[in-house]
């Protein structure tokens, strides 16, 4: 197999830091961009197990939507895992259900990711509203009711 280049993935986790109970804008790639998650069942894997972290307290999801090549999920940090441990066990967990179900014949996600800590002056509804929009801004329905790979909770004021 031939080496990847790192494009720079190792300075994403400069200043990357964990706090339970503060919001985090993470945005998982696939890798090389590739669509894996225009496949309905993909996607469907990738959500599922978004809600399992929930489940088990290591986050609660506030937003996401789940784009062909990529996706974004806001969530409050919760005190059992690290930042990078519940991104880390998501992305790990949706490849092997993806390979079992061979509904990828290899890697599914890029190295790393790109993560966001909302401060406390940010509108956690602004940020939820521009996550649950990029369907409509892609072009890939005209409204966000017809999209089938979001989710949103109302975060009181």
């Amino acid at each position: 197999m031939a080496a990847r280049l790192d494009h720079g993935h190792h300075r994403l986790r400069i200043g990357r830091y964990s706090a339970p109970g503060l919001a985090y804008h993470v945005t998982l790639s696939t890798r090389d961009r590739q669509p894996v998650f225009e496949c309905f069942d993909a996607a469907r894997v990738l959500i599922r197990s978004m809600r399992f972290a929930d489940q088990a307290g290591w986050c609660s999801t506030y937003a996401f939507v789940v784009m062909p090549d990529h996706a974004h999920w806001l969530f409050a940090l919760g005190p059992k895992r690290s930042l990078s441990e519940v991104v880390q066990s998501v992305k790990k967990y949706t490849s092997r259900q993806m390979a079992r179900r061979r509904l990828t014949d290899g890697p599914v996600w890029e190295v790393g990711f790109f993560d966001h800590a909302v401060r406390a002056d940010e509108d956690l509804v602004i940020v939820s509203r521009y996550i649950v929009a990029n369907p409509l801004r892609a072009g890939l329905c005209r409204e966000i009711g017809d999209y089938p790979h979001w989710d949103a909770v109302w975060v009181g004021q």
